[in-house]
């Protein structure tokens, strides 16, 4: 079949080129403003306790926990001075006008409750619930910080909460993703033609990147249409639109070249090309798509969105580099060496580096793999030890204003009352009516008033602080009345994402309440995500596992290979969380690093990064084994296939590594704690598989098990007999005429 394909691509390599170049504009005006169609939220599982809670309070009681906290500083005296109170009163004012905002309180309008004035009495807090989804929060949190912001009459205002702080993280995001790409844009270029050695060669993968990110916007913005897709997925998806662009580039112009040296006209040589690189990428990109389709088993939005767009990515690379790539190559013919910056006299494989890697390792193949898989378990010990967590405003630098403001907050107040807990009951009949229902309420209002960690308890019947109850009427206790129901709010003590604050709302959760009560707020929605993962993550590894083992399986005809694969990848991601855990959870680094550690990791990205990694990594293996199986196939004995195939590949796996490596690199020069710890980890976990595993681990274990590398049980040899796709082809065979055709458009005139 890509015999055929690659026949079709040369007869027709002009109209494919057109109409590549006529998709890339269409998709280039159909998903160039794909970003504003996208959600900067899905980080709940909708299905969780603290999701159903949330959609009862905003449905049914018409509220919800504050987003949006205004901080307001006394130039001189106290927030009690009648002038600041005056000022703080319009500005309570003119919040509660604003379109979209409700549920508005301040210091003045409550009667001056000490939770909501700092310790030292020189600040105080307005805060207010914006409405709408988490996109319109976002957006109108950013439009009231910049107007509120600024001084006032006796002081001045700042702003905080989770509205102004996801709409600068978003903000930060954009302008990072441009900055990433100017600056990994000139090195990748300079990268490629110090690989390439030649302008014309460099320049064709950044022709297939191109139309694999371009391509992919379209995916997203398609798939945005009818469903939550993440405005992060864009990060992704130019990450790996250029990495995938490269590494299948670099597989496919090399073999083209390898076979014009072997002596092959261009034709031939570009259908010997595709027959066998091209089935290798092909094998690539379903393996790296079926590691990222593993996403798409979790509830959240987040995780899936990198699904569509790695997916999405990983198909469109691997296609235009089976098909467009050499359309592209039929047109440049030998011109391939064009512009080159110098040409390297080839070596023989025998004694190229890698060969003498390989062969190094597989002289001494039990000692060295014991050292370098002790080394791996070392740099993964830390792992053991992982907290995972939910972003909040210490994900941005400390110069950020919000990051700034929430500080402060965090330093000056007893409490968060812009993180409060709701603790949300749709139907209080249970308890009585009238006297009976306030009785009821009071006393389980007390009771978890009296937790660790609980600051405060706003409830229908007052106020409770540390068990003792204060009855209030007016607009603080209003809020929570409703005909069949009500809902207390839990000011925390505590930083709300941390250990502490999960703690806490087990421990509500574990109150015996006198009706059925749900809890929600950003600690209850860390707790259920982690569940919501923790659950998933069986299912997720086992499709992984499952969907790669049946494609090496098909490729190869082993079941020894596709098991070491998995193994010795699982190594080394274990070894690159270990290194994160280490730096971005324990705080090591942070200062060069320039971040904030939490003592914990987003609970989403290391499942990220590790289908993302996983993809990567096969795909180098399917390189790296694709060469070694033909080798053997020709009649090599399993240590000469070893060491030709890691020589004929070492230098394009490493290359395509250092491509990708520098590309996560420059996302590691973020202003966001977890997009730095997206590139640092990926970038690592990449280098980390091209250079230690490939290089030592692979030809260790190539060796011990010798000839059993390509056992099956023969009931699965018969299975590949049947459905298989073998790498190999006879190479030996003289290409017929009906392999090398001439060009369509070469054909007009002819007799």
């Amino acid at each position: 079949m890509l015999s055929r394909l690659a026949q079709f691509t040369i007869r027709r390599r002009r109209l494919i080129l057109v109409l590549a170049v006529v998709g890339f504009a269409v998709a280039g005006a159909l998903g160039g403003g794909v970003a504003k169609h996208l959600s900067s939220g899905g980080f709940d599982d909708p299905s969780s306790e603290s999701s159903r809670a949330r959609n009862i309070l905003e449905d049914h009681f018409r509220t919800g926990s504050p987003n949006l906290v205004l901080l307001v500083k006394a130039d001189s005296g106290s927030v009690d001075s009648t002038t600041l109170a005056r000022a703080g009163e319009r500005l309570t004012q003119r919040l509660a006008a604003e379109r979209g905002v409700a549920d508005v309180a301040s210091y003045w309008s409550l009667g001056s409750p000490p939770p909501l004035r700092s310790t030292d009495s020189k600040e105080a807090l307005v805060v207010a619930r914006l409405e709408g989804d988490q996109d319109q929060i976002v957006k109108r949190g950013g439009e009231l910080a910049d107007e509120l912001t600024g001084p006032i009459a006796g002081g001045r205002v700042e702003a905080g909460g989770l509205g102004p702080v996801f709409h600068e993280v978003q903000k930060t995001i954009e302008h990072d993703l441009v900055r990433a790409e100017l600056i990994a844009l000139p090195i990748t270029i300079l990268l490629l033609l110090f690989i390439f050695r030649g302008a014309v060669a460099a320049a064709l993968p950044l022709v297939i990147g191109a139309l694999s990110v371009v391509g992919t916007f379209v995916v997203l913005r398609t798939l945005a249409s009818v469903t939550e897709v993440s405005v992060f997925a864009l990060n992704l998806t130019t990450a790996m639109g250029l990495g995938l662009a490269i590494d299948y580039s670099l597989f496919v112009i090399s073999r083209y070249r390898e076979e014009l040296a072997a002596g092959f006209d261009p034709n031939p040589a570009l259908v010997r090309t595709v027959r066998t690189a091209g089935r290798t990428v092909a094998f690539s990109a379903l393996t790296v798509a079926a590691s990222l389709c593993a996403l798409l088993v979790f509830p959240l939005s987040f995780l899936r969105s990198f699904a569509y767009a790695g997916v999405a990515v990983a198909i469109i690379a691997g296609l235009c580099a089976v098909v467009v790539l050499p359309a592209l190559l039929a047109v440049v013919g030998r011109r391939i060496d064009s512009l080159a910056l110098r040409h390297r006299p080839v070596k023989p494989v025998d004694q190229g580096m890698w060969h003498r890697i390989a062969a190094a390792v597989m002289r001494r193949p039990i000692p060295i793999a014991t050292a370098v898989i002790i080394v791996l378990l070392l740099l993964g010990s830390p792992f053991r030890h992982i907290e995972l967590g939910r972003p909040d405003d210490r994900v941005l630098p400390t110069s950020a204003s919000s990051r700034a403001t929430n500080d402060q907050i965090r330093a000056d107040f007893s409490s968060r009352e812009a993180v409060a807990l709701a603790v949300v009951a749709a139907d209080t009949s249970a308890a009585g009516t009238g006297a009976d229902r306030n009785q009821a309420i009071a006393a389980y209002a007390t009771t978890l008033s009296k937790l660790d960690g609980v600051a405060r308890v706003d409830a229908l019947t007052g106020v409770y602080i540390h068990g003792q109850g204060i009855p209030l009427t007016g607009e603080l206790t209003d809020r929570f009345k409703d005909p069949t129901g009500t809902w207390l709010s839990v000011v925390p003590s505590v930083e709300p994402v941390s250990p502490a604050g999960e703690k806490l709302v087990k421990a509500i959760r574990a109150v015996d309440a006198p009706f059925d009560v749900q809890v929600t707020g950003d600690p209850a929605a860390l707790v259920d995500t982690k569940a919501s993962v923790f659950s998933r993550l069986p299912l997720a590894g086992a499709i992984i596992a499952l969907i790669t083992f049946v494609l090496l399986f098909l490729m190869f005809g082993s079941v020894v290979v596709p098991l070491k694969a998995l193994a010795l990848n699982v190594l080394s991601l274990t070894a690159t969380f270990g290194a994160m855990v280490w730096v971005f959870q324990e705080g090591h680094l942070s200062h060069v690093l320039n971040f904030t550690a939490t003592g914990s990791i987003d609970s989403t990205t290391p499942i990220l990064m590790f289908c993302i990694a996983f993809g990567l990594s096969m795909d180098y293996e399917v390189f790296l084994l694709s060469r070694i199986k033909e080798e053997h196939d020709r009649g090599a004995p399993n240590v000469a296939a070893v060491a030709r195939g890691l020589e004929r590949t070492g230098r394009i796996v490493t290359a395509a590594a250092l491509l990708i490596a520098m590309v996560f690199i420059a996302f590691a020069t973020s202003h966001v704690s977890f997009i730095k710890l997206f590139g640092v980890g990926l970038a690592l976990a990449v280098l980390m598989d091209a250079f230690v595993i490939r290089g030592t681990l692979v030809p260790a274990f190539m060796r011990l098990a010798g000839e059993a590398n390509w056992w099956a049980p023969r009931w699965m040899r018969r299975l590949h007999d049947r459905i298989g796709f073998s790498e190999t082809v006879d190479l030996d065979e003289p290409v017929r005429a009906d392999d090398c055709p001439r060009p369509a458009e070469d054909l007009i005139g002819a007799p």
